[in-house]
């Protein structure tokens, strides 16, 4: 397998982090997330949105966005449940994290890594928008050791992906202790790698 991966990218390491946990192996080429003048000739052909994470599997069919490709690989194993009920949470904090977490805590974090300087009412914006989806988490993770269930699932790894680099994009995580606690199980888990593995 191919993985048009980048090594800051919270999409990219999620599924990264699945593979580690797995023992998956896959080809990885680096895209830039800041130079996209090559995207239509690189990911055309495989990815609609020209974005990564994108994968082309063993025989040569293209899967894109991290959340559709952590789905597709945790089938049958245990990061994904078997009961509909377990498995549509899943799913809601998936796109939890797509819709309320990423647009808002990824994006600060890649302008602070990109140099970008942000008109302060969008910056703000967006730092509202991550400290309430944090909240929503900090509430919801209370008295749990994960997400869904009583062990960890892709919901976990799709949000542990830019939960754990929010730092980088200006918010601080003292004040919320079963998010940093919830953040230590994922990282001692048998096969974890770091972002910049």
């Amino acid at each position: 397998m191919l993985l048009y991966d980048n090594a800051i990218s919270g999409n990219c390491y999620k599924v990264r982090l699945l593979f580690s946990l797995l023992g998956i192996e896959c080809e990885r080429r680096e895209v830039s997330v800041v130079d996209r003048s090559n995207r239509g000739e690189l990911l055309g052909g495989l990815n609609p949105g020209l974005r990564v994470p994108t994968l082309v599997l063993d025989d040569g069919r293209p899967l894109a966005e991290s959340d559709a490709i952590l789905v597709y690989f945790a089938e049958g194993t245990e990061y994904l449940p078997e009961d509909r009920y377990e498995r549509a949470q899943v799913l809601q904090w998936m796109f939890f994290e797509q819709y309320s977490h990423e647009p808002n805590i990824a994006v600060l974090r890649f302008w602070a890594h990109a140099g970008v300087k942000p008109e302060p009412r969008e910056a703000l914006a967006k730092f509202n928008g991550g400290i309430a989806a944090l909240e929503a988490m900090e509430r919801h993770l209370g008295g749990r050791e994960f997400l869904v269930g009583n062990s960890v699932t892709i919901a976990d790894l799709a949000l542990y992906a830019y939960t754990h680099v929010a730092e980088e994009g200006g918010f601080e995580l003292d004040r919320f202790a079963a998010i940093r606690e919830w953040l230590g199980r994922i990282s001692s888990l048998p096969g974890y790698i770091s972002i910049d593995a």
